[in-house]
């Protein structure tokens, strides 16, 4: 069994480096993704407040797999693109504190999309956004 590294769950400390460097390039002008978890509706208040203090458009968007079977799967067969990255096993994502979304989001389910179908999606949703901020 291979060990995770130091620091592999770096949890609240994390967000609050993704926010610190988002909001950098947001003051610059640079246009922000996070793909991130967002376990909890403290982080993603935060993103939303970090788009409002930065006066720029701001998407949730929650991806989820419909299909438990599919979704365990894909889990399984996953393997770690970082060196001595330990990805999580399908017992920890089940018991991972994980609060359900309540807010306006866009939901992306991969069971019944196409990546391409997804993306097209996503590119549909930003344009509004971007255009009714105008």
């Amino acid at each position: 069994m291979r060990k995770a590294l130091p620091g592999n769950d770096i949890g609240a400390a994390g967000y609050t480096m993704a926010f610190a460097i988002a909001g950098e390039n947001l003051s610059l002008g640079v246009a922000v993704v996070a793909d991130c978890v967002n376990p909890v509706a403290e982080s993603r208040a935060a993103w939303r407040q970090l788009g409002r203090a930065s006066a720029v458009p701001h998407l949730d968007i929650e991806v989820v797999c419909s299909d438990k079977a599919e979704h365990r799967r894909r889990v399984e067969q996953r393997q770690p693109d970082i060196p001595g990255f330990v990805l999580p096993d399908w017992a920890s994502v089940e018991t991972r504190d994980y609060q359900p979304w309540t807010g306006d989001r866009l939901i992306v389910d991969t069971a019944v999309l196409s990546v391409e179908d997804a993306l097209r999606l996503i590119e549909d949703r930003l344009a509004s956004l971007v255009y009714s901020a105008d």
